[in-house]
């Protein structure tokens, strides 16, 4: 493992790899907790439902006790953008909660969010959800070796931008570096021009992540200091992957397939082992 440009991690394969059983139980956590969402359940009982399963894969939750925050993950709901404490508020149909799940193995960090309908949601909070997810694949979809940081930014603000309605880009929180520590060197910002950032190269881990919101993009911090909510009340959506890069394309290390269906989709070599 080296350090270069300004304090970034360059992880060896061996580490990668860690990263990757770390980033599948995740992968896993995240998809148990999405059987799990409907109307009557607490986002406590969730909290408690993720602790168990990242215990039990042989993981620690990355969440728990950092600077503090109280759960194993972050549960916002509706205007809420990010770092939701868990808590006794019981999901009624027709809201939308983004859950945000980290786990470690060995000192190696996987962290993953989605955002998962409670129900029936309204069609323009549903397609939120869809355009959001598809500018997280879009940004990791522009990521080539040689490339720069910004042109993932880039491209998942373009995906954004060209969408028939208008949407909020969060540009107060961003997506980040993670390996031996989740949140490390470079920031991913959700918007900017190409071309800008640290070189992409081999043994660099990113974490992309959209936050996007049917209004604009302002937003405060409550009184708990950690709960992010939009100032004017629009419904967020909040999408996540860590992937990196190999010579033969993007592996997304917290997607249960390593991304090889959606990066196929868009024409992007996939590079999984």
């Amino acid at each position: 493992m080296g350090l270069r440009d300004r304090g970034v991690e360059i992880k060896t394969p061996e580490q990668i790899a860690l990263m990757r059983r770390a980033g599948l139980v995740v992968g896993q956590t995240l998809e148990l907790l999405r059987g799990h969402v409907r109307p009557g359940v607490s986002t406590r009982e969730l909290d408690a439902i993720a602790e168990d399963a990242i215990r039990s894969s042989g993981a620690t939750p990355s969440f728990l006790g950092y600077h503090g925050f109280p759960g194993t993950l972050c549960t916002s709901v509706n205007d809420v953008v990010v770092h939701g404490i868990p808590d006794d508020r019981v999901l009624a149909a027709g809201d939308v909660i983004s859950i945000d799940c980290g786990a470690i193995v060995d000192g190696w960090h996987g962290d993953a969010a989605i955002t998962v309908p409670v129900g029936e949601v309204a069609p323009e909070v549903a397609e939120l959800l869809r355009v959001t997810e598809e500018a997280l694949w879009a940004g990791i979809a522009a990521a080539r070796l040689g490339g720069r940081v910004t042109d993932i930014s880039h491209a998942v603000e373009q995906s954004v931008r060209s969408q028939p309605a208008t949407y909020g880009i969060v540009e107060d929180y961003v997506g980040h570096g993670i390996g031996s520590a989740m949140h490390q060197p470079p920031n991913v910002p959700n918007f900017g021009r190409p071309g800008k950032g640290p070189k992409l190269v081999e043994g660099l881990a990113l974490a992309v992540e959209p936050m996007i919101t049917l209004g604009d993009q302002a937003n405060r911090v409550l009184d708990d200091e950690w709960t992010v909510v939009t100032l004017d009340g629009s419904w967020a959506a909040h999408f996540e992957h860590s992937f990196t890069l190999t010579p033969d394309g993007a592996w997304v290390l917290t997607a249960l397939d390593g991304g090889e269906a959606r990066l196929t989709a868009l024409g992007v070599p996939f590079g999984g082992r």
